[in-house]
């Protein structure tokens, strides 16, 4: 079965080799060539790194904490052992609220990233389509991270000739 499909899929990519034009390029080597975004990676590390040493900073302060509630419990009362605790989960929650804050899904990290390196990317990828045009590439292939389908000219795109065979329209 698994030689049947990639039989299928050679098959598939000789008969798209055949039917238009296309060339391949690698977008890691051209953003790494760049001196913007050079300098865009360079910040968000250092971004990314203060960020860190102020979560393992907060962390460390609860691990402290946690060490001396662990020494004294035996000599406390139920309602401070409570008290404790409390202050260890508050403060453990903190550090993780921040931690998700700057690097979770669409933290800090992420809107640096988005106003740094996005434009950069916007501007190779427009760079890309102009030289496919220019060049009457009907495809291009990036090989950086596996290949992909990077830009591929819009008159190829056969979704709405499948669509209307589902009977759907616009």
């Amino acid at each position: 079965m698994k030689k049947l499909v990639f039989a299928l899929l050679f098959l598939g990519m000789a008969s798209i080799a055949n039917a238009q034009r296309y060339c391949v390029i690698d977008s890691k080597y051209i953003l790494e060539k760049l001196v913007d975004y050079k300098d865009a990676q360079t910040r968000l590390d250092q971004a990314s790194q203060n960020w860190q040493q102020e979560i393992d900073a907060k962390m460390q302060e609860v691990d402290k904490l946690y060490k001396s509630y662990q020494a004294e419990r035996a000599m406390l009362s139920d309602e401070m052992r409570k008290k404790r605790e409390d202050e260890i989960v508050a403060k453990e929650k903190l550090a993780k609220d921040l931690q998700k804050q700057r690097f979770g899904y669409e933290g800090d990290l992420y809107k640096q990233r988005q106003i740094l390196v996005k434009p950069i990317q916007d501007k190779v990828y427009n760079a890309i389509q102009k030289y496919a045009g220019v060049k009457g590439y009907d495809l291009v292939l990036d090989k950086a991270g596996g290949v992909t389908i990077f830009f591929a000219d819009p008159k190829l795109d056969k979704s709405e000739e499948i669509l209307k065979s589902l009977g759907q329209t616009k």
